[in-house]
């Protein structure tokens, strides 16, 4: 599914990825670990395509494309999904009309019937089952007064709605009480299935007590330094980042 090689980027020239490998199949849960500073949200900027980061070494591919050759809208329509660490609002658009637009800005994309407001409708009702989200919030504008929670709840929501093949979870554990980190995570679990992966970013092993990931990598100052399977978030939990040092 996606395939990073020999990745190295930098932002005003200063270098921030040095060299990442990762490969993700199918139906797979990747956690990436690192303190402050180490290139984890680089890593998800620059899969889902923000300008700032220039690539100066390396590929990634996406379902076989050079995800470098797409852009931020394509790479969205091909099915990846980021889901902010601080989503941001936007007055006057609601949460349903955004949903609606680009769920069929994404069909058309594929050559597919788009929704009509029916249908749509039945699919926001079957949805919102995933997150137990309520009618108020979805009809306000996007993220437009939400506490942390609710915005981390409508991230999860949104990610329900648009089916994404690869989900990139940017600290969604951040700032969340453990019922709305319990919630979250019981959502995300709900979505996830065969067909697609997810790469869940974050500075804690708590959220991996409840989203079992297949692989843990820590990533160290631009590097991958240590891979292995939720055995080594515990131990990093318990020991820190200090050995796993580049």
């Amino acid at each position: 599914m996606l395939e990073i090689k020999n990745l190295e980027t930098s932002i005003e020239n200063k270098k921030i990825l040095k060299g990442i490998n990762l490969k993700i199949m199918p139906n797979e849960i990747h956690a990436i670990m690192g303190p402050n500073g180490s290139g984890k949200s680089t890593l998800a900027s620059v899969l889902a395509g923000k300008k700032e980061y220039e690539i100066t070494k390396g590929e990634i591919k996406f379902l076989g494309k050079d995800l470098n050759e797409l852009s931020i809208d394509e790479r969205a329509k091909m099915g990846i999904f980021l889901s902010f660490q601080y989503p941001i609002e936007i007055p006057g658009i609601s949460t349903i009309n955004f949903l609606k637009t680009a769920i069929n800005e994404i069909r058309k994309y594929k050559k597919i019937k788009e929704l009509d407001s029916l249908e749509f409708m039945k699919l926001v009702e079957s949805k919102k089952k995933i997150i137990d989200i309520n009618e108020e919030l979805i009809n306000r504008s996007l993220n437009e007064g939400f506490s942390g929670g609710e915005k981390k709840k409508n991230e999860i929501f949104q990610m329900a709605m648009l089916n994404p093949i690869l989900s990139i979870l940017d600290e969604t554990d951040s700032g969340l009480d453990i019922d709305a980190l319990k919630m979250i995570s019981k959502g995300i679990n709900k979505i996830k299935n065969k067909e697609n992966s997810m790469i869940i970013i974050t500075h804690y092993q708590r959220i991996l007590n409840y989203i079992k990931p297949d692989f843990v990598h820590i990533l160290n100052n631009g590097k991958i330094t240590k891979s292995g399977d939720r055995k080594l978030a515990i131990e990093i939990e318990k020991n820190g980042y200090n050995q796993y040092k580049n």
